[in-house]
């Protein structure tokens, strides 16, 4: 899963590195760009609605309006933001609702309350989040095995990681600053390698 974060891509667009992304094997992307206006942030929804096309999820983060008047495919809420069994009722069953979780406790609840998936972290040190401290894959195993959801590990992800979040019981990763901060279809084709190698055959494609 790629998070965005338009102020890390220098002088390439969002779309660019979105679009570069998804060739290299990225199959979710979180629109997260929480300072945007409303309508700037829709047009911005929009434009990726085109460019992940049917290749990768669109999954907007918080704002259940512009979510479903882009025609995105989901609604991601913070640990903070609005309560998912509402969520649920309200949008339509094709439309995944996930979670930002960093606890047991908070992704149970998140499960109870109808999320289809929680992103965990932060699980190492990450640029993108200098201040968190890391729960590690302690907090990812922890987590797992308590849930029958998708758990998506975030935080420090780099293709050295991957392998061990699997084995910890994520169904996939996510990351900003994998993606920002040099090649972006080359991140993510190394970071899907990685994971579909860990995924047992037969399972569901994990989110990466």
């Amino acid at each position: 899963m790629l998070v965005t974060d338009r102020k890390r891509c220098g002088d390439r667009s969002l779309a660019q590195v979105v679009a570069a992304a998804i060739d290299g094997g990225v199959n979710a992307v979180q629109l997260r760009e929480k300072d945007l206006p409303a309508g700037e942030l829709l047009a911005l929804a929009r434009q990726l609605r085109g460019v992940c096309g049917t290749r990768a999820l669109l999954l907007v983060n918080d704002r259940m309006d512009v979510a479903l008047m882009s025609g995105a495919d989901g609604l991601h809420l913070g640990e903070g933001g609005l309560p998912v069994a509402a969520c649920r009722q309200m949008l339509p069953p094709s439309m995944k609702v996930g979670r930002s979780v960093h606890s047991v406790k908070a992704a149970r609840q998140a499960e109870l309350d109808g999320a289809d998936y929680v992103v965990l972290g932060t699980l190492f040190p990450s640029p993108s989040h200098e201040d968190a401290e890391p729960g590690g894959l302690p907090l990812l195993e922890n987590v797992a095995r308590r849930l029958t959801i998708p758990v998506v590990g975030i935080g420090g992800i780099d293709g050295s990681r991957v392998g061990d979040c699997l084995q910890a019981g994520a169904r996939g990763v996510a990351a900003i600053s994998a993606f920002t901060d040099g090649d972006p279809e080359a991140a993510a084709a190394t970071l899907w390698s990685r994971v579909t190698a860990d995924v047992p055959p037969g399972e569901e494609e994990p989110c990466g």
